[in-house]
């Protein structure tokens, strides 16, 4: 995307953090919850705010609006099922958003695809978290458009990955509500892995800041990775253990090279489990507010 558009979606994204509607009346801030959203995070108890990323067309043409939160909270990881105090209207309840939220701001954790006729519709997410709703609206508002595949300030291009060797890729938003569905046995690790390429930007990227990017990786240690996969729990019913929830590897500027990543997942009860897999080029979470480059896929496990 343009640097102007780059621009924009960031200020949009922004915005959709910084505004909750009543009754998709707007996008007008309420006071409904306790804290603004820019203020200084809390340890516990604090908010959770839906954001709106942007929207725009995927690989196959179909628009998508892409979602993500922000938790305001340092230590507390807060669970919201689908309900009353986590839904998406008209037509929902379940849009396929989590229901575990993990702490920070967490970018474009799911996507949802619009019909043809979708037009000017809104849907609006609402969110009670530590008693404290918080409410966007969302549509395909033009200033929030995205340009998903390509920053054509530098030619950056998003992260591709297969759940096989030679498997379907994917790319960008998720596209599929489940990439992959696995099995697994309560407190027996249950093997995650998938293989990442990644074309790099034509323009040299800014440098990160200090200590991002950075650290044990399969390139040696102190080298920055060049693709970096993190796994997160987004639904199910007990906690969720990764042996490596960053898993670092480094394809040393080939964007021929196909490498594996592996780790493991733990489940503490039996169940159905969402597991989130985000994978970041060396644009970093968010694409430094690009809102281009990475990609995001969910993987259910059955759990027994």
């Amino acid at each position: 995307m343009s640097s102007s558009r780059s621009a924009v979606a960031a200020c949009a994204t922004l915005m959709a953090v910084a505004a909750w509607v009543v009754g998709g009346s707007g996008q007008a801030p309420t006071s409904q919850a306790g804290s603004l959203p820019l203020a200084p995070l809390g340890v516990r108890g604090e908010a959770i705010y839906p954001a709106f990323e942007g929207w725009g067309p995927h690989k196959d043409g179909t628009n998508v609006l892409l979602l993500g939160y922000f938790n305001r909270n340092k230590e507390q990881a807060v669970d919201v099922p689908i309900g009353p105090n986590n839904r998406i209207e008209p037509g929902g309840p379940d849009y396929g958003q989590p229901t575990h939220f993990k702490t920070g701001r967490q970018y474009g954790v799911f996507a949802i695809p619009l019909p043809k006729d979708f037009g000017a519709k809104k849907l609006t997410w609402t969110l009670v978290a530590n008693s404290q709703t918080s409410v966007v609206s969302f549509w395909m508002n033009p200033p929030y458009w995205i340009e998903f595949f390509k920053n054509t300030s530098n030619g950056n291009e998003p992260p591709v990955i297969r759940f096989a060797r030679d498997g379907k890729t994917l790319t960008g938003p998720p596209q599929e509500q489940i990439a992959q569905t696995l099995t697994g046995t309560v407190h027996q690790p249950v093997p995650l892995s998938l293989w990442a390429s990644d074309q790099p930007a034509t323009v040299a990227e800014p440098p990160p800041p200090p200590g991002a990017g950075r650290g044990r990786g399969r390139g040696g240690e102190g080298e920055e990775a060049d693709i970096t996969i993190h796994w997160s729990k987004y639904r199910g019913p007990g906690d969720v253990v990764f042996a490596e929830e960053k898993v670092e590897v480094h394809t040393k500027k080939d964007e021929k090279a196909i490498l594996e990543a592996r780790t493991t997942a733990t489940f503490a009860q039996p169940g159905e489990y969402w597991l989130l897999a985000t994978i970041n080029d060396e644009s970093g979470d968010g694409g430094r507010g690009d809102q281009c480059c990475w990609t995001s896929a969910h993987v259910k496990v059955n759990v027994k």
